[in-house]
């Protein structure tokens, strides 16, 4: 039998056994059985959560939680877009330095707001950095954003080596402020959840974007831009990126130039545990929010009892392997 035919031969067995066990065995179904199994582990933590500690349910640890998973929640937002093109972006934790010490130290030279604005647009501009070079020179995003990681970073050491305290006293105030019981930070973060949904399914740029993961070529021969929905995505994750290193530094009341080494994992994870496929071709903002809080609530429930950090790492990294391993595009 010539290859040709065998290869014919393994096309119809594998037509023919999606076509009758599809619904239950077929990569569909695989990627709506993780689902399931990531709502059901959502479900346990907080039964788990609510016998094992006293003051899991308490409002203030509520609003701790929702505190911690601000910073998580919007460079996810940034992360999505990206990963929704087939890309990645792994310098947002050198973002989120670079804007927190921008916004930290440069109201004490020029107005509040000002300096805000500066932090936001220096996010954005290297998220255009990061898009730009991918679109134009079609280099691998993960090289790009990689080489944009250390330099960036460098960059933050360079503008300060020691912490920034922010000398404007209504920086934190508001920022990392509470409205009630509720922080000022959560609002904004889940605002920003149905603001990105409604980008990605709403507007046209939104639906392109999501499209280029799903089969770029096809976009560009529908006369999309491609490059230019591209250069959008990683401006979009630089300024979530931004956002969230200026609310953590409001929030701290310090800004470290250290802060945000490690932040490109949980990001991953929590876009790939919301039904992101690396690589494109799935996710979405309300998925995205689901994995933020079931990480929000694995940190919460190890600091509750006292656990080493470096175990969060560990089931992370486990996370990660197993909802690539369960969404992972066969062919």
């Amino acid at each position: 039998m010539s290859s040709s035919s065998s290869v014919t031969e393994e096309r119809r067995v594998r037509a023919f056994l999606s076509a009758r066990f599809g619904k239950w065995f077929g990569e569909e179904a695989r990627r709506r059985w993780a689902d399931y199994g990531f709502m059901a582990a959502f479900v346990v933590l907080v039964l788990i959560a609510a016998s094992a500690s006293d003051v899991f349910f308490t409002p203030r640890n509520i609003s701790n939680l929702f505190r911690q998973i601000v910073t998580n929640g919007l460079v996810s937002l940034g992360m999505l877009v990206t990963i929704l093109t087939g890309g990645i972006d792994l310098s947002v934790g050198s973002i989120v330095a670079l804007s927190g010490i921008l916004a930290a130290g440069l109201q004490a030279h020029i107005p509040l707001g000002l300096a805000i604005l500066v932090a936001l647009a220096a996010g954005v501009l290297v998220g255009a950095v990061n898009g730009f070079l991918i679109a134009r020179f079609k280099l691998a995003p993960f090289i790009v954003t990689l080489a944009t990681l250390g330099a960036v970073r460098g960059a933050v050491y360079v503008y300060s080596e020691i912490p920034q305290v922010p000398s404007n006293p209504a920086f934190r105030g508001i920022l990392g402020g509470f409205i009630g019981r509720v922080p000022v930070a959560a609002i904004i973060m889940v605002a920003s959840f149905p603001l990105v949904w409604l980008f990605l399914n709403r507007t046209t740029a939104g639906r392109a974007i999501v499209a280029i993961g799903g089969n770029e070529e096809a976009v560009r021969l529908a006369g999309i831009s491609v490059g230019r929905h591209i250069l959008l995505a990683y401006m979009v994750s630089g300024f979530f990126a931004g956002l969230a290193g200026v609310i953590l530094a409001a929030r701290l009341g310090i800004s470290q130039p250290s802060v945000g080494v490690g932040y490109e994992l949980d990001a991953i994870a929590a876009v790939v545990i919301g039904g992101g496929i690396l690589g494109g071709g799935g996710g979405g903002a309300v998925g995205t929010f689901g994995g933020v809080l079931i990480l929000g609530l694995i940190d919460n429930l190890l600091n509750l009892f006292a656990v080493q950090t470096y175990y969060q790492q560990i089931f992370k990294g486990l996370i990660i392997v197993f909802a690539v391993l369960a969404r992972r595009k066969e062919g």
